[in-house]
């Protein structure tokens, strides 16, 4: 007997359906549940689970409570930066879970806990967004996984080499003196004038991305900055916020503007990659700019090996420029107006810092072995990452069922490394610790940490971030630079408003009243 058409695709219809409930039942609530039920039963507590958006609501009412009013300079700055993981910290205990979404986080705060997370890279991994547009924000090396990020990071290495910063210098030097030029401008010698730092230093960073990363196409490369950076706000909306499957679709106009972002960045580092790449074709030598590097060592690795596999697509290396943006601006720019704001506050230490400038350096150019020499600048940097971590939270992914001490957690399940709790750890940094004492790095990190994994602003193990050193090389520069020139303190207009973005930023910016020397 012949079955009908009809009756076959209505049967079809079914079990498509049919599946389809399930997956979204599994993944709505009874993968939820197991996973609650898991994680209670190894000893870790946290609110019930709620259908669907688990603590969301209650995490970005608290993010936009935090954010409503500045606060004081003796405030924990955890309450504003990760209020409602704080909460639950105090609520709870060290050993707890909050959800996102249908998706539980364990809250990691041990440091032999967080030392095994960043060693074990291929255990713990990087968390992708759900929303294909987020993850397009930036797809390089930060975010790759096993072997795709080994090769990378083999090909991207070489342009990080301490070595090349020499260099970079004169890109380094070009950007810092366009801005105090700047300040100069608007500030006659012995007078005070209030200036807000902050939009300037930003604009300065990605000055110093843009003609590091593309030297004499720095101009193009500063069209990649401003989009990449409109880019980064509209990710940052989207992670308070549960990504239901298919919505990229629907023409919303923050989905048509990140469309049209995306577009324009790769088109634009596309053409620049494709002239560099007919020029070093024609026989041109590679510039010492990142971009030249990188193509360089991609070429090498093609050609050792004979095999394309080995090296990068020219899609790939754009996703590395982007990635080049967004790191190295955003890290570099809050590292040094959180240096100035400190500053500010703790004048004696301004007062130290300028006079080994002008010993070391005297009011000359810096140049590599003289920034090399700046032991007191470089106290000052780390005890400013520490105290303000351009990342307030890492987070990670668990692969495979493990145990991490004596917790055992299974596959799937998220877990957030609170920078900003660690940093601030009494029990690890002493009874001071909420207090800015950059003498605690007289002896270098590794002295100040006793060799524990409290202090961690670019990461640690195999994947900390690739342009620590760059970053800090590039602070150097700006704050020897500043210090020649200038005298600084806070104006009485400052708000003091740490608030995380992509990076620990100042919500209302950063007013100083400048006196030029």
């Amino acid at each position: 007997m012949e079955i009908p058409y009809n009756r076959i695709i209505e049967a079809i219809c079914v079990v498509t359906l049919l599946v389809y409930t399930w997956r979204v039942l599994n993944w709505a609530w009874f993968r939820p549940k197991k996973l609650e039920k898991y994680l209670r039963k190894s000893g870790l507590k946290g609110n019930p689970y709620k259908l669907f958006y688990g603590d969301l609501n209650e995490i970005t009412n608290k993010v936009n409570e935090a954010r409503s009013k500045p606060i004081n300079f003796s405030d924990d700055i955890a309450q504003r930066l990760i209020p409602f993981f704080l909460d639950s910290i105090n609520k709870n205990g060290k050993r707890s879970f909050v959800w996102l979404g249908p998706n539980p986080a364990v809250l990691i705060t041990d440091p032999e806990h967080v030392k095994e997370i960043f060693t074990k890279n291929y255990a713990y991994q990087k968390i992708p967004h759900p929303n294909p547009f987020a993850n397009s924000f930036a797809k390089g090396l930060a975010f790759l996984e096993e072997d795709k990020w080994t090769k990378h990071r083999k090909i991207i290495n070489p342009a990080f080499h301490f070595e090349k910063f020499k260099h970079m210098l004169p890109a380094f030097y070009q950007s810092c003196s366009e801005m105090i030029s700047k300040w100069k401008e608007i500030n006659p010698k012995g007078t005070s004038v209030e200036l807000d730092v902050w939009p300037d230093i930003q604009l300065m960073t990605g000055e110093v991305i843009s003609r590091t990363s593309f030297g004499s196409c720095y101009e193009e490369g500063r069209k990649v900055f401003e989009l990449q950076r409109e880019q980064a706000e509209y990710v940052m909306d989207m992670t308070h916020s549960v990504y239901i499957p298919g919505s990229r679709f629907l023409p919303t106009k923050r989905n048509k503007r990140m469309l049209e972002i995306e577009k324009q960045i790769q088109t634009t580092i596309r053409h620049i990659i494709d002239k560099r790449l007919r020029a070093m074709e024609a026989g041109e030598a590679s510039k010492n700019d990142l971009l030249g590097i990188l193509l360089e060592s991609n070429m090498k690795e093609i050609e050792q090996h004979g095999n394309k596999d080995f090296g990068m697509t020219t899609t790939e290396l754009i996703e590395e420029c982007k990635l080049f943006y967004f790191a190295g601006q955003e890290g570099n720019s809050v590292l040094l107006v959180w240096t100035m704001i400190l500053l500010c506050l703790h004048p004696e230490w301004q007062v130290r810092a300028r006079e080994e400038v002008l010993q070391v350096l005297g009011n000359e150019r810096p140049n590599l072995e003289g920034l090399n020499r700046l032991h007191i600048v470089t106290m000052i940097l780390n005890e400013t990452l520490r105290v303000f971590p351009p990342v307030a939270m890492f987070r990670r992914r668990i692969k495979d069922e493990v145990k991490l001490g004596e917790l055992s957690l299974p596959a799937g399940v998220l877990l957030f490394i609170p920078t900003v709790l660690i940093h601030y750890d009494k029990k690890l940094w002493g009874e001071d610790a909420n207090e800015f004492k950059p003498e605690r790095f007289s002896e270098g990190v590794s002295k100040a940490t006793k060799g524990q994994a409290s202090f961690f602003p670019f990461g640690r193990g195999p994947r900390i971030c690739i342009g620590l050193n760059f970053a800090m090389m590039e602070a150097k520069m700006a704050l020897a630079m500043i210090l020649q020139n200038f005298s600084f303190e806070l104006s009485p207009s400052y708000a003091h408003a740490p608030f995380a973005v992509v990076s620990t930023q100042p919500q209302y910016g950063a007013p100083l009243l400048m006196r030029k020397l």
